[in-house]
């Protein structure tokens, strides 16, 4: 749930012309490159995650251990005001040298030159593309220039609690499932005497939406992210799932429900049998051992395709640090194998191709590998140069279809109309 609180506060703080002041060309290196010389000075990392903070901290540690002279220091900013706090600072030339960053993001900083190119071809490469999932590399390269490195990734499936299934006497999901058996059977697991609903279907795009949406065979913006894709026949199929599950099966909470109460929450209490979850929040049922025995995960079920959307963090370098060199090789390590299996023993996946497993391993339970194998079906994550301009329309849109206050037909013309002029007014800037 950390990173949802992220992506929804990022919404609500950027303009296009956030960046005005902050802008120009990069210093010139005051440091060397571990390459050329022995690289000294001190370095800040930014990072928003408290729990990610002891591996964050440990890999700062090997880093140091490795560059004499060099110190790491590493700085929390609650996610809540994180971004707000980013942009002044980068605005004013005081942004941290590394810091992390995520799709619906990305774009305002790297087409308002707030981030350093980062090699990926030749001896000074700071990572190979390859050693990454394609669609993560991708969502961090900007007009030809790669300007993250990717930390982390999530990808989505359907956790379960196997109480409720049992008690119900329905089959557990598995890899067969298609939406037929979700809906047939989250309507069996519905027990409104007991207040248990079959599954979730809050208006949550990573989660949700942004995955039925290309099981339908729809696509939310266009390749070259000039067009909404809200007025596909497809696109409406992907979203009636979860509206139907409220209104025409009964087998979900209303969005007023789901809104007081979110359905990770509810999942945690017994109330839903099934959520669809990122792979960050199995750490959260991890954690509580009463919850531990009680779920499982599965693959998502099934529409006319399979998909999961992929998404994940990046490391990316300040434009304007004075230690560019230092920076970069900062980045490197936390790209490579060896700083990719320290970060593997925090709560996220690492990017890195084959540095899973420490993540599978530490909580052994559960089938983790659902998560990882969702990586081979994966779709890009949505985004465009002021993603959150749009997102939040989208949200607030929709949300008026998930209530029945307003037909999707007329909801996708609204969103349609609105995304297309606001992706215009990105062309313009």
């Amino acid at each position: 749930m950390r990173r949802r609180s992220l992506l929804t506060a990022a919404a609500t703080t950027f303009g296009t012309t956030a960046f005005a002041a902050g802008c120009g060309s990069p210093p010139k290196p005051t440091t060397a490159s571990s390459k050329g010389g022995a690289a000294r000075g001190r370095i800040t990392y930014g990072v928003w995650d408290v729990y990610q903070m002891p591996a964050m901290e440990k890999a700062a540690r090997e880093f140091e251990r490795t560059r004499p002279g060099v110190t790491v220091e590493v700085q929390l900013t609650p996610n809540a005001t994180y971004w707000t706090k980013l942009r002044t600072a980068c605005s004013g030339g005081s942004a941290p040298d590394v810091f992390w960053m995520n799709g619906p993001n990305f774009g305002l900083y790297a087409d308002n030159g707030q981030l350093l190119p980062l090699e990926t071809e030749g001896s000074e490469a700071i990572l190979d593309p390859a050693d990454f999932p394609p669609d993560l590399a991708k969502l961090y390269r900007w007009k030809g220039t790669q300007y993250g490195a990717p930390k982390d990734f999530d990808t989505v499936a359907l956790w379960f609690n196997k109480e409720l299934f049992d008690r119900a006497g329905v089959d557990h999901p598995d890899g067969s499932w298609t939406w037929q058996d979700l809906i047939a059977n989250a309507q069996r697991l519905t027990d409104r005497r007991r207040g248990v609903y079959g599954v979730g279907a809050p208006v949550r795009a990573q989660e949700n939406y942004y995955n039925s949406i290309p099981q339908a065979g729809g696509w939310v913006l266009s390749k070259d992210r000039t067009e909404s894709g809200y007025a596909d026949p497809q696109t409406l199929d992907g979203l009636q799932l979860w509206i139907d599950m409220i209104h025409r099966y009964r087998a979900s909470p209303t969005l007023q429900q789901l809104t007081d109460t979110d359905a990770t929450q509810m999942f945690q209490a017994g109330k839903l049998a099934m959520t669809y979850e990122c792979s960050y929040n199995a750490a959260v049922f991890w954690a509580d051992p009463a919850l531990r025995d009680k779920v499982e995960v599965a693959p998502l079920p099934r529409g006319k395709h399979r998909a999961s959307v992929i998404h994940g963090l990046a490391n990316v370098v300040y434009a304007r640090t004075p230690h560019p060199e230092l920076a970069r090789d900062f980045v490197r390590f936390l790209s490579s194998r060896r700083g990719s299996l320290l970060q593997a023993e925090g709560t996220a996946i690492p990017a890195r191709n084959g540095t899973q497993q420490p993540w599978v391993d530490s909580m052994p339970k559960f089938d983790l590998k659902v998560h990882l194998d969702a990586v081979d079906y994966a779709v890009p994550y949505p985004i465009s140069t002021n993603t959150a301009a749009w997102s939040h329309k989208e949200l607030q849109l929709l949300s008026r279809a998930w209530s029945g206050n307003e037909s999707l037909d007329s909801v996708s013309r609204s969103l349609t109309k609105a995304m297309n002029q606001l992706l215009a007014q990105e062309g313009k800037a």
